[in-house]
């Protein structure tokens, strides 16, 4: 396996809706694809992360939002899921979650999302798949699939609260030597 650059905002491939697979992408370089993105969203210590985020324009995403037991803390299980294709087709409820992303390293703002969503993909074998999520796997899905419409969290802030996190960001940027312009 190997770890993918990431790409930061404002790179064009994250502004710019990401293709569908097709049915004869579903192979051995599709399964070394979606494990290189697993390693790089755990080294980057994410829960999720979309193909556009390490420079690939296609409907890909890797998520492994850790869950709560019985006690209500993490259950320890990875949860690392392969999701190709994804499409929301219900969503319910409301509910305010702090967001960060890893195309906008140290940067946090609250979003409002669907509550509850549910989910049809295709696995890597190009197997449909369908699941119900809620909490933080329903914002965690609802945001890599922004990420795949070419959409990211900032644009859910208002102009001001964009402008103030924009310039916490090229700041950030600076500091890992990396350049935003803006």
């Amino acid at each position: 396996m190997a770890v993918l650059p990431l790409q930061f905002w404002p790179a064009e491939v994250l502004r710019t809706p990401a293709r569908p697979v097709a049915p004869e992408e579903f192979d051995r370089a599709l399964v070394r694809f979606v494990e290189d993105m697993a390693e790089t969203m755990y080294l980057e210590r994410g829960i999720g992360l979309a193909a556009p985020q390490v420079g690939v324009s296609k409907r890909v995403l890797v998520m492994d939002v850790p869950r709560e037991g019985p006690d209500g803390e993490p259950d320890g299980e990875s949860h690392l899921t392969f999701i190709i294709n994804p499409e929301l087709v219900a969503r319910e409820g409301t509910q305010v979650y702090e967001e960060g992303c890893l195309s906008f390293p140290g940067l946090l703002a609250e979003v409002t999302r669907s509550k509850r969503v549910t989910l049809r993909y295709q696995d890597v074998t190009g197997a449909r798949q369908e699941r119900v999520l809620e909490g933080l796997e329903a914002v965690c899905i609802q945001h890599e699939i922004d990420h795949l419409d070419g959409i990211t969290f900032v644009e859910y802030l208002s102009p001001l609260k964009r402008k103030l996190l924009l310039r916490d960001l090229k700041k950030t940027l600076a500091e890992r030597g990396e350049q935003l312009a803006l």
